[in-house]
């Protein structure tokens, strides 16, 4: 396979740095990479396997083609500038909401759904899912096809990254006032102060008392696991963790389900992680997390007053799981199927 020329939009953000280092680490061949910021970023230089590459603004690229370009500056950039970027040959794989519930759209997992990009898009975009539905449709996936779903309930405890380096660096700063007793904490990422706190909302609220991210997670799931009549109800938490996201779970199957099936069945899925309960490490925890790669699932139990019910513990690196390394596997995807223009 040829070399491939690159694009990163929000190249210095919290996502694009992943990205970054994902792809530097990663076997995918890079002739040229363009990275892609807003004006307060130009000028920057970012190593890339030995070569310093500059920061530039989109408006100096109206005229680039690329292989593959990666979108992780919000919905409006992605709105005005992926289709043109599609347009002139990329495969633009988008991280923000712009796109995810567009029919002509594939929304990809590629553990989950890889099958639904099998063709290149007609618009040449595809969407890369919210963070918490991501890990959370890998580790429903071994039990949807096992077992009939009646109802999905869960609560999120999603981290500062997941607002971007200014939602970490808000908590950071927050939490050193706090404990100095310098300054009262600000909130200018989140609805109020994340220092030593919890926030149960998580993107814009509806007129409906039912969060954006909430909406989200029912959406999404249906989508990429093709269940459009699936029974989802979610809170979504924002908690002052710096990185990682843990999702409580609870799924109520049409009839009994046998515990120990269910555990054998995560077990075997790839990309699963699954902590013994009967050990001392019977839960993953977000700061503690190793194998970012992988969706991490504990705390498996039966509801002791309803055998149709399981309760479990998800937790993952959202910068990773939830973003960035699932753009990648989408970009590896497509490499493998021939999807790019070049290939």
């Amino acid at each position: 396979m040829s070399a491939l020329k690159i694009a990163i939009i929000g190249a210095t953000g919290a996502v694009g740095t992943e990205l970054i280092k994902l792809i530097e680490h990663s076997q995918i061949p890079v002739l040229r990479l363009r990275l892609i910021a807003s004006s307060r970023s130009a000028g920057r230089q970012i190593k890339f396997r030995g070569t310093s590459w500059p920061v530039d603004v989109i408006e100096n690229t109206s005229d680039a083609a690329f292989d593959i370009a990666f979108f992780s500056a919000g919905g409006a950039i992605s709105l005005k500038w992926a289709p043109r970027f599609g347009a002139k040959g990329a495969l633009v794989i988008d991280n923000s909401n712009a796109f995810r519930m567009n029919s002509e759209v594939p929304l990809i997992v590629p553990q989950v759904n890889a099958n639904t990009l099998a063709s290149r898009p007609n618009r040449g975009i595809v969407a890369n899912p919210n963070c918490s539905t991501i890990q959370l449709v890998r580790a429903l996936r071994p039990l949807a096809q096992a077992f009939a779903i009646r109802q999905i309930v869960l609560t999120t405890y999603q981290a500062a990254s997941g607002g971007g380096l200014r939602g970490i660096d808000e908590l950071l700063t927050g939490a050193r006032g706090v404990l100095d007793r310098t300054c009262e904490p600000t909130s200018e990422r989140f609805p109020v102060s994340l220092a030593f706190n919890v926030i149960p909302h998580v993107g814009e609220l509806s007129g409906d008392g039912v969060t954006l991210e909430e909406r989200k997670l029912v959406q999404e799931s249906r989508k990429i696991l093709g269940m459009p009549e699936l029974k989802l109800t979610a809170t979504c938490v924002r908690v002052p963790v710096i990185n990682g996201h843990s999702e409580a779970v609870y799924i109520e199957f049409s009839d009994c389900v046998p515990l120990n099936k269910a555990r054998e069945l995560l077990a075997r899925e790839p990309g699963i992680q699954l902590y013994d309960g009967a050990s001392c490490r019977a839960y993953p925890t977000p700061r503690l997390l190793e194998n970012a790669g992988d969706v991490h699932v504990g705390r498996i139990r039966a509801n002791p007053d309803d055998g149709r019910g399981l309760w479990m513990w998800v937790v993952a690196n959202n910068l990773q799981v939830g973003a960035a390394l699932n753009a990648i596997q989408i970009a590896e995807l497509a490499i493998t199927n021939r999807l790019l223009g070049e290939q």
